[in-house]
């Protein structure tokens, strides 16, 4: 599975500790930045993450910011990104079960390190369920 992984500043850190961590459990990799915690305006991270997960250059995405709400909100408005800021395990599963979440979003500033991955490896375990849920998923989609 190839991931594409995006941060702002407040981000960064986070994005270095899980982008090692995915290596090592065997996903690939598409590291769109930042390369440091200098400020940037997280909406072009989002937007660029979003446009590779779109372009079928990558199959998922995360993105990373102080709260995730911001890069939520910034991804959400690419055509064909469904993104879900997501706080527990819980949540992460069911964005993808029921929404087939294409990307995910976490705070670095509201989550612990660990938690942030436990998330993520929730999120990257589960499968789209389909059925109901795609009539949903289509409605979803054809929105403006």
């Amino acid at each position: 599975m190839r991931i594409a992984l995006g941060s702002d500043h407040g981000g960064f850190e986070y994005k270095e500790i899980i982008k090692e961590r995915l290596i090592n459990a065997g996903y690939e990799i598409v590291d769109i930045g930042v390369l440091s915690n200098q400020a940037v305006d997280y909406p072009d991270i989002a937007v660029e993450v979003s446009n590779t997960v779109v372009a079928g250059d990558a199959d998922c995405g995360i993105l990373f910011c102080g709260t995730g709400i911001g890069m939520s909100i910034a991804a959400n408005k690419v055509k064909g990104i469904r993104a879900a800021l997501c706080t527990d395990t819980f949540s992460a599963r069911m964005a993808k079960q029921h929404n087939n979440a294409n990307i995910i979003t976490l705070g670095a500033r509201t989550l612990g390190i660990e938690l942030a991955y436990e998330i993520i490896t929730a999120y990257l375990s589960e499968e789209f369920l389909g059925d109901r849920h795609l009539r949903r998923v289509n409605k979803i989609d054809a929105i403006c």
